[in-house]
């Protein structure tokens, strides 16, 4: 059955098409081929609640002043085909004026299930509202589109779902693709298993007011105006060279009963509340990539879950005016290449988990952060000056980093690792540079810091430096004095042999190393820059 348009009205020979001046309305189930213009009109599908439609564009260009050019009321399931090689348009004037109870706000408002397939494009403008909305599950399978929108990009209650070889570029004034149901939290999901998706958006690039699980795909993300447009913070206490407590002190500077992190939350969470949400990539539950190219740049978290994120493979760039990866409870990364040029905190998590992958990472605050409960440091391992310890075990905080794998380089201006709990390091080969100025350290941990296994070399401040509470391989941790960045580290055993080498991209007057190489209580040479001295490992 075939549909043409011819400007301010329509024709076609079929009794399931009727048609009244510029509004065209499908009454049954079946396969419609539409093609032509319509300056000012609207096609409407109105068939019993158990019809298949299928409308076909062929060359499609519909504008409708007041209300959607397509607009799903009825039926079970509608597809959208883009006709092969076929270029279509649909757009709004801005303004949408109810023509019956539904609430229509986007270019393609549909009340069922909506999938868009097919070898064609199709442009979308609305510069008064969404793009394209179902009200069920809206899917995309192949197909070009380019859309333009006031509000959301795409939007669904129940699900939103990209596969096959889908080409989607979406400017939206709020999130780029939006899934969200407020009668059942299960359902505003959204799966990804492919396809390539670019998204400039002034609120969340993707967001899902569930689940949300990618598997495949290249994304180019920009929300909320890029990193720039992020909340510069600093590390406190920056300039005032404070050190520990003495021991059986919980090693604070004075005035310290919270953590950078916990107050920044409490800030931003008020914040939050009355303001947009700008992530890159959000969940309101868990979050699970497992493959796919992203390149993210975010003015608030760039990979954000109010619940648990899984990272199992995937390559990221990433820039974020907050956090680069943030999961309220657990946050594990198992593989996949991870390049953060740009961020306040790099991780962060509760239970942070590090199990593979190839991490570089440039923090203004934290590198990694386990944030939980409060910030008073437990006795022992805590902040009770230089690689201070001693007193009995007090826990504060249930938050937890683990390393048992991976290549991780960290830059950070605040604390390199920062755990309101325990840290423990299994494997992996791990390097982290942190500052010389302010109340930072290399490690920084309330209860233990462990080592059985990997690779450890960390430069950072030594007025309030923490070591390792626990090791089962050799530990060397020096104060050298004030070196500047580029300054090389080498160590070496009895018989000159290299074992370990780093050059500290920050300045440093602390050098903390670890490897299996080292045997406790066995000498070896320290050589930093141009002097050396004889060390034992601890």
């Amino acid at each position: 059955m075939s549909v043409t348009l011819n400007g301010t009205s329509a024709s076609s020979s079929s009794d399931s098409v009727g048609i009244s001046d510029g509004t065209i309305t499908i009454t049954e189930e079946g396969t419609y081929l539409i093609s032509g213009t319509l300056s000012d009109g609207m096609i409407i599908v109105n068939a019993p609640d158990t019809a298949k439609v299928r409308l076909i564009f062929d060359r499609v260009e519909i504008n409708s002043e007041t209300s959607a050019p397509l607009y799903i009321l009825e039926g079970d399931k509608v597809f959208l085909t883009l006709a092969e090689g076929s270029e279509n348009t649909l757009s709004n004037s801005g303004t949408y004026t109810a023509i019956d109870d539904s609430n229509i706000d986007s270019v393609i408002y549909s009340k069922q299930d909506l999938t868009l397939n097919g070898t064609g494009s199709l442009t979308i403008s609305s510069p008064g509202g969404h793009g394209i909305v179902s009200n069920d599950d809206l899917v995309i399978t192949d197909g070009t589109y380019n859309i333009t929108a006031a509000s959301h990009g795409l939007k669904a209650n129940d699900s939103i779902r990209v596969t096959g070889d889908s080409q989607l570029t979406v400017t939206a004034g709020k999130d780029g693709i939006h899934a969200e149901n407020d009668e059942d939290t299960s359902l505003g999901f959204v799966y990804i298993s492919d396809g390539t998706i670019a998204i400039e958006a002034e609120g969340d690039g993707i967001s899902a007011g569930s689940y949300m699980q990618i598997s495949a795909g290249t994304f180019q993300i920009q929300a909320g105006g890029g990193s720039e447009n992020g909340t510069k913070e600093s590390s406190d206490s920056w300039g005032e060279f404070r050190g520990g407590s003495g021991p059986g002190g919980n090693g604070q500077a004075p005035g310290r009963t919270g953590s950078r992190s916990e107050s920044r939350d409490a800030s931003q969470s008020t914040e939050e509340d009355s303001s947009t949400s700008m992530k890159g990539i959000k969940a309101a539950g868990d979050l699970l990539i497992s493959g796919g190219s992203f390149t993210i740049d975010s003015a608030d978290d760039s990979i954000h879950s109010n619940s648990s994120v899984t990272i199992k493979d995937g390559v990221f760039e990433i820039a974020s005016g907050d956090d680069a990866v943030h999961a309220d409870e657990d946050l594990t990364v198992a593989a996949g290449t991870m390049n953060i040029s740009e961020s306040y905190e790099g991780l962060e998590a509760l239970h942070l988990e590090i199990q593979g992958g190839e991490i570089t990472l440039t923090a203004s605050d934290d590198g990694l952060n386990a944030a939980g409960g409060t910030d008073s440091s437990g006795t022992q391992g805590g902040r009770d000056g230089i690689f201070g310890g001693g007193g009995p075990e007090s826990s504060s905080s249930d938050g937890t980093i683990l390393i048992s794998g991976g290549t991780l380089h960290i830059t950070a201006s605040g604390d390199g690792m920062d755990a309101n709990g325990s840290l423990e390091i299994t494997g992996g080969y791990t390097v982290v540079a942190g500052p010389t100025q302010g109340d930072t350290s290399t490690l920084d941990y309330d209860t233990t810091a462990r080592i059985t296994g990997g690779t450890f070399m960390g430069t950072g401040a030594s007025g309030m430096a923490q070591t390792f509470s626990e090791a089962r391989q050799g530990v060397i941790s020096v104060s050298v004095g004030e070196q500047s960045a580029g300054t090389e580290v080498t160590l070496t055993d009895s018989s000159g042999n290299a074992i370990l080498e780093v050059t500290p991209e920050l300045s440093f007057s602390v050098i903390i190393l670890s490897s299996p190489e080292l045997v406790s209580e066995d000498s070896y040479t320290l050589t930093v820059g141009a002097a050396s001295e004889e060390v034992e490992a601890g």
